[in-house]
């Protein structure tokens, strides 16, 4: 029996610990390698596979290669196989967002009109890696530093932990000829010019295990921040305090720590009083003493959720709007109200932050 070259081995791995059990599967392949190694492994490893391949229209000649990728993706056994043509004219953001926004968009719209269960995407560690230092270079939190989720949704990325080069060599190795998108080289792109020069600038000067540590720190700070949103989603919404749950009240055991337990009696323990954290059945407003005795991560995250409920679009949403509210919670002079995105105020008046009407 011949031996499997290790880069596909590594591909089909990854793809096989997480295809789920049943279902019909897509693959998003553009033809570029990384989604040609993915698409191959996933026909390779899974039971029912399609492809679905987006044209956005933005480079000549994107309509025939469209249809070159389905028509080997129908000839490799996929199926359903599709093109999808999406239009970004008046999308917001740059022509890369536009893109990006199209495309997830054509995606989920495919999957759900064929029943898939899930959308396989070919971003890779190097991918990962260059997310990092974007989400640094602007000065993201701990959400950009987090990097790109293995899964959300419907979407799931098998090729994390994989190597680049090694889709590039599992596409030699199966004698598949990749697409070379001309975007990925243009220094116009923020992106292109992390791959083509800060990251080999960094592997230069630290060594080539710089890509796999950007990437699992990434990992690292996502599981840092589910837990940290786990706490802040129950100080939002969980009900608890008896009578007081159908008030819509939330309440803390003390600085950092949430009570959870539906129905449970008031408690203290080391001389933290449970405390009221919020919110009215409209959930226009925040109590004070709650939000101020909770870890500033927390608190934030809190403050953005409820930004969200309030309707702020996420998109918007900045670290400057959550350090304003913040600030009404913590460095309280007065101030007056802070304008979040959406045309939405919030005061603090009568110790609660309150959405001005």
């Amino acid at each position: 029996m011949a031996r499997i070259p290790p880069a596909v081995a590594a591909v089909r791995l990854a793809v096989r610990r997480t295809l789920p059990a049943d279902g019909l599967v897509l693959v998003a392949c553009s033809g570029g390698a990384d989604s040609l190694a993915l698409a191959a492994a996933a026909r390779f490893v899974g039971r029912s596979v399609g492809l679905v391949t987006v044209d956005h229209g933005l480079q000549e000649g994107s309509a025939g290669r469209a249809a070159e990728v389905a028509a080997w993706a129908t000839s490799a056994g996929f199926d359903p196989v599709t093109v999808e043509t999406v239009s970004v004219a008046g999308l917001p953001g740059g022509p890369e967002a536009a893109a990006r926004t199209a495309r997830y968009a054509a995606l989920a719209d495919f999957a759900t009109r064929v029943g898939a269960v899930a959308v396989l995407l070919g971003h890779t560690r190097d991918d990962q890696a260059e997310t990092v230092l974007l989400a640094l270079a602007r000065g993201a939190g701990p959400r950009g530093l987090s990097g790109m989720p293995a899964r959300k949704g419907i979407f799931l990325r098998p090729l994390l932990d994989v190597a680049r080069a090694d889709t590039r060599k599992a596409c030699a190795a199966l004698g598949l000829t990749p697409w070379e998108d001309p975007h990925n080289s243009d220094p116009a792109f923020a992106r292109s010019r992390v791959r083509g020069m800060a990251l080999p600038a960094l592997v230069e000067a630290l060594g080539p295990a710089v890509v796999a540590n950007l990437a699992r720190s990434a990992s690292m700070i996502a599981a840092d921040n589910e837990a940290l949103d786990a706490q802040a989603a129950a100080a939002l919404w969980t009900t608890g305090g008896g009578p007081d749950a159908q008030a819509g009240e939330l309440w803390t055991t003390g600085p950092d720590q949430l009570d959870s337990g539906v129905g449970s009696a008031p408690m203290s323990q080391g001389g933290w009083g449970r405390r009221r954290l919020l919110r009215t059945p409209d959930c226009l407003k925040l109590d004070i003493s709650g939000l101020s005795v909770m870890s500033a991560a927390v608190r934030r995250r809190v403050l953005h959720m409820w930004a969200r409920e309030l309707g702020a679009p996420g998109s918007a949403l900045s670290h400057r709007h959550i350090e304003a509210l913040d600030a009404l919670v913590t460095q309280w002079r007065g101030q007056g109200a802070v304008h979040l995105p959406g045309g939405i105020q919030v005061v603090r008046d009568q110790g609660a932050l309150v959405r001005v009407p």
